[in-house]
Order: C-alpha cells, then sequence, then structure tokens
C-alpha cells in the first residue's frame, strides 16, 4: 500500500463544488463544499460559469486538505468525477471559456433533437451510442455553440478551440492546459461516442458538423501511475488516476459490478443505473446504454435512466415558492400528514426524462382543493421523486433478464427516510442505504486507489460497504397500483405543453 494516507476526490457537481478525503477504510476524514450561481438567460435555458467552477473547485481542494490538517504529500491519488453532459467551449491558447457553460438540464435544443428525430437518424445514432436524440447530451450544445458564437466553427476546424466536459475542464485547467482529456464514460455521454468501437465516430460528427479537432482524447477511467494526468496542488505534482462521470461513479462506489446489480442516486437529479457487464445492452423502452467504466482498454457498461428533477424539486419548493427555508426542513413537512390528499406533483420543469423523453412536458400541479396545504405539496413532491424513479426502475427491469433483489441508493435525497420508504413501497423491494452515501466521490476515489494500489482490487473495495439502514415494503401491491395509476394520469396531463 502506498505511504500516503488518503486519496483526494473532486465531486464537481451541478450545484456545488466539492473535494473529500477518503482513508484506507473508505471513510470520509474531511469534506469542504463551496456553491456556484445558477444562470437562467430563458425559460428551459440553464447555463453555469466555467471559470466559477474552477475556482470553486481549486478551493475546495486546498480547504479539505486544512481541515484535515494534511498537505499534497499525503495524497496518493486523485479522483474526478463531474456533473455530466454539461458543455464547455474553450481558446486552448488562454484557457478562456467562450461562452458560459450549457448545463445538462439545458433544453435549449429541443426543436435540433425533433429534427435530427423527424429525419430518421434516431435508430442509427441509438445503435452506435446506446444514447436518444434529447436536449440532455452534450453534441447538440456543441453544435449550438458553433452554430451561435461567431466563427467559431471555422476556429474548431483549425484547432484553436476545445470541447469538453466538466471533467476536461478541470483536468485542463488543473493540468496548465497541457491535458486535453475525457474518460470513457464522460465521452458516452456526448452522441459522438461509438460504443462498439471505443472511440469517436466520424459519421456522428458529420451529422452534427462538429470538428474533430476540437475534441478531448479518450482516456480509460482508471489510469495506472504510467498513464496518469499529473495535476499541480501547492507545487506538489499529483496523479489524476480516476476520472468518471457521477452516475457511473456511483455504481462503482455501490459495488455493483456484477450484472443485475442496481444503485439510484437522489441528487439534483436521480439516476437509476444497473450494471450489464461487458457487453452493452440495448434497450426496449427507450432507457440508455452506456460506459459504466474503462481499465486497461476494456469497457464495462450498464443501463440507465435519468429524472431530471429529484432534489431541485426540493430546490424549487424551497426558492421557487419559499414553502419551506432550508432543504432540510422538508421530511418533516410531509410527514406532518398522513398521506398528499390526492395531490399530484409531476415536476417536469425541464421535461421529462426515462421512460417517457418528453422535452416538452411541463411542471404540473394537480389535485387542489381548499383542504390542501403547503405540508401535502411538500408530500407530493416527495413522493414525485419516488414515482418518476419507479418508472424508470421498472422499465430498466424489463430490459434486464435478472430480477431486481434489491435498490442500493445514495445522494444527499438518501437521507429521506420517507422518501426512502414510499420507494421500497412503490417498487416492492428492499431498499438499502449504506453508511456512507457519499458514493459518488467514493466511487472516483475508488478508481484512482485502484490505478496507485492504494486498494488492491473491487473486492477490497466492495467489503467496505457498509448498511445503515434497510427499507422493507409495507405497502399492499394493490395501493400502489392504485397511486401509480393517479401519477400516471397526472403524468399525461403535464406531457405537450410546450411548443
Amino acid at each position: 500500500m502506498s505511504a500516503a494516507r488518503y486519496v483526494l476526490a473532486l465531486d464537481q457537481g451541478t450545484t456545488s463544488s466539492r473535494s473529500l478525503l477518503f482513508d484506507a477504510e473508505g471513510r470520509v476524514v474531511a469534506l469542504a463544499q463551496r456553491e456556484f450561481a445558477q444562470y437562467f438567460p430563458q425559460p428551459g435555458w440553464v447555463e453555469h460559469d466555467a471559470n466559477e467552477i474552477y475556482a470553486t473547485q481549486r478551493a475546495t481542494m486546498l480547504e479539505v486538505l486544512r481541515k484535515a490538517d494534511a498537505g499534497p504529500r499525503d495524497i496518493a491519488a486523485v479522483g474526478i468525477t463531474n456533473q455530466r453532459e454539461t458543455t464547455i467551449l474553450w481558446d486552448r491558447a488562454t484557457g478562456e471559456p467562450l461562452a458560459n457553460a450549457i448545463v445538462w438540464q439545458d433544453r435549449r435544443t429541443a426543436a435540433a433533437c425533433d429534427a435530427l428525430r423527424a429525419a430518421g437518424h434516431e435508430p442509427d445514432v441509438s445503435h452506435r451510442t446506446g444514447l436518444l436524440f434529447d436536449p440532455y447530451f452534450s453534441g447538440t450544445k456543441l453544435a449550438w455553440l458553433l452554430d451561435h458564437l461567431p466563427g467559431a466553427r471555422a476556429r474548431a476546424e483549425r484547432g484553436e478551440l476545445a470541447f469538453g466536459t466538466i471533467d476536461s475542464w478541470l483536468l485542463y485547467k488543473l493540468s496548465g492546459h497541457r491535458r486535453h482529456v475525457t474518460d470513457a464514460t464522460n465521452a458516452s455521454r456526448t452522441l459522438f461516442y461509438n460504443l462498439h468501437t471505443g472511440s469517436w465516430d466520424d459519421e456522428l460528427l458529420a451529422l452534427l458538423d462538429v470538428p474533430r479537432a476540437c475534441l478531448p482524447e479518450i482516456v480509460d477511467t482508471c489510469l495506472d501511475n504510467a498513464s496518469a494526468i499529473s495535476i499541480d496542488l501547492d507545487g506538489v505534482n499529483l496523479p489524476v488516476t480516476g476520472i468518471a462521470g457521477d452516475q457511473q461513479a456511483a455504481l462503482f462506489g455501490q459495488g455493483c459490478c456484477l450484472p443485475g446489480l442496481a444503485k439510484n442516486t437522489y441528487g439534483t437529479g436521480c439516476f437509476a443505473l444497473t450494471f450489464t457487464g461487458a457487453k452493452p445492452r440495448f434497450s426496449r423502452h427507450r432507457l440508455l446504454t452506456t460506459v459504466a467504466s474503462r481499465r486497461a482498454g476494456t469497457s464495462q457498461f450498464a443501463l440507465e435512466g435519468g429524472v431530471f428533477m429529484g432534489g431541485a424539486t426540493v430546490q424549487w419548493l424551497r426558492d421557487g415558492l419559499g414553502i419551506i427555508q432550508r432543504s432540510d426542513e422538508i421530511e418533516a413537512l410531509a410527514a406532518s400528514v398522513p398521506d398528499t390528499g390526492d395531490v399530484y406533483l409531476v415536476p417536469a420543469f425541464a421535461g421529462l426524462g426515462a421512460p417517457q423523453w418528453d422535452a416538452n412536458a411541463r411542471g404540473l400541479l394537480i389535485g387542489l382543493t381548499r383542504g390542501s396545504t403547503r405540508a401535502h405539496v411538500a408530500r407530493a413532491a416527495v413522493e414525485s421523486i419516488a414515482f418518476q424513479s419507479a418508472d424508470l426502475i421498472e422499465a430498466m427491469q424489463q430490459d434486464c433478464p435478472q430480477p431486481l433483489t434489491e435498490l442500493r441508493v445514495d445522494g444527499g435525497a438518501a437521507r429521506n427516510n420517507l422518501l426512502l420508504q414510499f420507494q421500497a413501497d412503490l417498487l416492492g423491494v428492499p431498499v438499502l442505504r449504506p453508511v456512507n452515501t457519499e458514493t459518488t466521490a467514493f466511487g472516483a476515489a475508488a478508481f484512482a486507489g485502484l490505478g496507485v494500489g492504494f486498494w488492491q482490487s473491487q473486492e477490497q473495495l466492495a467489503s467496505l460497504w457498509r448498511l445503515d439502514q434497510r427499507f422493507e415494503p409495507r405497502l399492499s401491491r394493490d395501493q400502489v397500483a392504485t397511486r401509480r395509476a393517479r401519477w400516471h394520469q397526472a403524468i399525461e396531463r403535464s406531457r405537450g405543453w410546450a411548443g
């Protein structure tokens, strides 16, 4: 084992940048977090300041070391995990972004996606990439930037500009502009990555009119010392040996490395993944096929479904409606009533993700009466997160031969017992919450630690997983069927609202 005491995980999320130190037992030794601004310049548009993302991430790296009374030399390796699909275009020479980052939640390219689908391109693109035409993915976002920033496409063709998701951006900045890379998990979310060849696809690039010269080099998710990306922290060179999109990192951090094992992350959005093994399994229910990891050039795959509004629904109650002052107040308020009083909230503020994939759906609150209170709305919001997750996990099960026997959960909203109990009720299987709910960051740390021998094997990492609480189903299947039927009525009323 390395003499260094810790692995440093950089967890760059949608609303905050975080750095965490993990020890050899997989425990969080210290955590530093800084939020950053969200920009909504038009309805359906969501942007971030890429420079602020970098500044907050670097600040947390220094802060977490101070909190642990540690220095860079105590770090064996660095792992990076990130909000995926968020798209940045920058000048290679200066390292300056040409515009704000377009966030994964942004819907500005919905019409372009509709046009590509109407032209009949989706079946071939889905076979190559495992994805669907949706504004969620990076490809149409990059095409939009190249179309709308004067001279950008010509500059990109000359190699003057660099495209990247957040992992690429952080590595470019942290490496002193020396490395322009992405790992296979992030690459597989762009609409440019061919799952069968493990490389950028020229036909897909041509379809979206994106120059190959602006794309990053694709590297493994788990790197060894020889292929590590060197970054500077306080004058010390540290090796980045783990890079993974947030949901793939969480899958690994939950120990889901055998076919049939599944996890759901309750963050800003909710993302369920089930590990499918060495061959990509394609969905019949509009779920996504994605790279789970790549090590020594060999890829493992997963099926994925995404809910766009998970914890962000609670943020909307806090910031948009003022129903609560702090996000952690939601459970007590929701639990103060026995049920929703037949109130349903469909939080389709950014359209609907899997399995509906309806970019034109919009948020809907229905069933209100004079007896409805903010507590009923709060409970409907909590239940909406579980309803959406149940829909996509049910679709996932129809695509997989292995039955779901349990669901492992993580993310900030996984601390909400009311939510997890209702999730178990809807699915009819136990929901397991680990002691360490920082599984996304731990997954990044685990990839990095494996690369340098801080941990020796996946089996050793799996042994670090510890159960905090197990939620067993309580509702009858008839009760669940009634509730889900009402939920689907509400879903149908929300669809097709935006033109």
